[in-house]
């Protein structure tokens, strides 16, 4: 039979074709992907972000090199990928972002998209001030000398020290008051009289320049704005507002720029690290296979957790962005090519980060692993440090922060988008007349910066650090995970949402492989990884010096509660208060498909084809 051909005329559709209490919009009021490509640049920005940069190459040194590709292959292919072709298929299927097509597949689990929004919030409000970091660089790097390369700033102390052995400058301590001359020996000496106290000058400029860390006793103690950060972050959230401000229209166009222009500079950061001194080395320590590592449960749970947190999945983003798609698009080919991109970027990445590594552990005498590390430290301290080593340094350092700045607002105003979609689809009566959009959008970012503001404190860092560590953790994720697979798989059922799939984009031979990850290898899979990672749970600290008070811990757990709570709540809410009968009754009222059925043409009668309908 062949696979039918959908209109995507939006006069041929409804205005309003209206489920109970859900409403299909016309997409031309809603918004649709001018192109097919937009659609595809979306993806690889909501997904190819920082994480692949600065945590998928610590990831792999740390796990056996090489050998860490082997789980996390394998967990592209049996959590991954399965949950990217739901998300997205979910959103075109019904047209409608996270809340409301959960909702129409399946009322009871309308909660899942619930948890998918707050999620969503909590990884907005912190994720901006990582793109605030990156632009403080990157205004600081318009200089001849980096000022991240040398002691002779007011923020400097006495114990500081140039890993630049070219550096030989007078240092004057502002906080001090002392003046000294620092040479390739007395670098060394000053390390050797402060001992632990001692840090390198890039070390304290992220510390005491950036953070302003020393001036906070912990998360009880925030201390006052930075006001040069501050700024920052209102910049950064001015430009959000810009690549979102009218929806797909803009952020469909912003991608041809902040995708492609990563990769080229990239490519040019790799090229003149290669040909660094080490470089090499670092390389080799990057990907030197240890096959015994796999036998580390450890390895399993971060290669699992690392597929979901780089793919956004989980949060319902790749949900809102498939519903701007044509009714017959085929996002199953897409979906393939952005999940062999994703990888690749995060290997590519490693090449251009640990060639740099070796470059500068070399110059240390110290062992690659002495100077790699994961997080802001890769990619505040050990790469600018790296970079204040290299012949014209300003020029290197532009480039990296700028790449840096494009990695991190693709996956921040995709998410953004994700989350104002959702709320628009709740209220499309409302948000989708004249210029309201727009101006919610403008409130939406005003007040996720707001919220932002006390982790560009002083003590700002505790704060942020419990909400990259607590808000969007794998364990969260997972569990979501483990709900959209169970509803689809056994609720919904997968060979329907196969038959979905496969009326809208022809796609048949993928089916066998879907159908056994949906209904029992990924539900399997995410359960065992979360088991994993309660057992191997272990307290936040900072920097291995800081361990945070009690209420701090809690409020890492509130963040975890916050979404993943709403999932039984809908589902006594809607049992309890939506629904009459018995328990079989309501169950099959609450389970039922809600998704309306849609005009099409085909050369098979209409009846034929299962959209979904009861």
């Amino acid at each position: 039979m062949a696979a039918p051909s959908f209109a995507t005329d939006s006069k041929e559709i409804p205005d309003e074709v209206k489920e109970g209490e859900l409403t299909r919009v016309d997409t031309k009021k809603r918004g649709e992907w001018t192109k097919k490509i937009d659609f595809f640049l979306a993806l690889c920005g909501a997904s190819i972000g920082l994480g692949n940069v600065w945590r998928f190459p610590y990831l792999c040194y740390k796990h056996g090199g090489g050998a860490f590709l082997v789980p996390y292959f394998l967990s592209l292919l049996i959590g991954g990928i399965p949950l990217l072709i739901i998300e997205i298929g979910l959103g075109q299927f019904t047209g409608q972002g996270p809340v409301t097509a959960w909702g129409m597949i399946s009322p009871l689990f309308k909660g899942i998209g619930v948890a998918g929004l707050v999620i969503q919030a909590l990884l907005d409000m912190y994720y901006a001030v990582v793109m605030a970091w990156g632009i403080y660089y990157l205004f600081w790097s318009f200089r001849a000398v980096l000022p991240y390369s040398t002691c002779d700033n007011h923020w400097n102390t006495p114990c500081c020290f140039a890993t630049n052995a070219e550096t030989n400058a007078t240092t004057s301590s502002g906080d001090y008051n002392t003046t000294y001359e620092l040479t390739t020996d007395t670098m060394f000496n000053a390390s050797d009289e402060c001992g632990n106290e001692s840090a390198s000058a890039t070390v304290e400029f992220w510390n005491r320049k950036v953070l302003q860390i020393h001036l906070s006793d912990g998360i009880h103690d925030i201390g006052a704005v930075n006001w040069q950060l501050l700024l920052c972050l209102f910049f950064a959230w001015i430009l959000i507002y810009l690549c979102v401000c009218k929806g797909v229209k803009t952020s469909g166009k912003v991608v041809y720029v902040t995708v492609p222009l990563p990769y080229i500079l990239l490519t040019i950061l790799l090229i003149r690290a290669v040909t660094l001194p080490n470089a090499v080395d670092g390389i080799v320590f990057y990907l030197k296979p240890n096959i015994t590592k796999l036998q580390e449960s450890q390895v399993w749970l971060d290669a699992g957790t690392q597929i979901f947190y780089s793919n956004s999945l989980g949060h319902g983003v790749l949900v809102a962005l498939g519903s701007f798609n044509a009714r017959n698009h085929n996002f199953v080919r897409d979906t393939l090519a952005y999940a062999g991109i994703g990888c690749g970027t995060s290997l590519f990445s490693g090449f251009v980060i640990f060639a740099v590594l070796g470059f500068m552990a070399g110059e240390q005498g110290k062992s690659v692993a002495e100077v790699a590390s994961s997080g802001p430290g890769l990619g505040f301290i050990a790469y600018p440090e790296a970079i204040t080593q290299m012949p014209i340094s300003t020029l290197w350092a532009v480039l990296f922060f700028i790449t840096l700045l494009l990695v991190g607002i693709d996956s921040q105003f995709v998410c953004v988008e994700g989350f104002i979609t959702t709320v628009v689809d709740l209220f499309p009566k409302t948000l989708l007349r004249g210029r309201r959009r727009e101006i919610f959008t403008a409130v939406v970012c005003f007040v996720l910066c707001m919220l932002g503001i006390p982790m560009v404190t002083h003590g700002g860092m505790y704060i942020f650090q419990l909400f990259d560590y607590y808000a969007a953790s794998g364990f969260v994720l997972l569990w979501v995970a483990m709900f959209e697979y169970g509803v689809i798989g056994w609720v919904y059922g997968g060979r329907r949402f196969m038959s979905d799939i496969t009326e809208m984009t022809g796609v048949r031979w993928i089916g066998p492989y879907l159908l056994f990850t949906w209904m029992f290898a990924s539900p399997l899979f995410a359960a065992i990884i979360s088991i994993f990672s309660l057992v191997a749970y272990e307290p936040l600290k900072y920097e291995d010096v800081y361990t945070y008070p009690w209420w701090g811990y809690m409020l890492g757990m509130i963040m975890i509660v916050s979404s993943l709570i709403n999932v039984p709540i809908f589902i006594f809410y809607q049992f309890i208060f939506k629904s009459q009968g018995s328990i079989k009754e309501r169950w099959t009222v609450l389970t039922t498909s809600r998704v309306p059925a849609y005009t099409c043409t085909s050369s098979i009668d209409e009846k034929d084809i299962n959209l979904g309908k009861p």
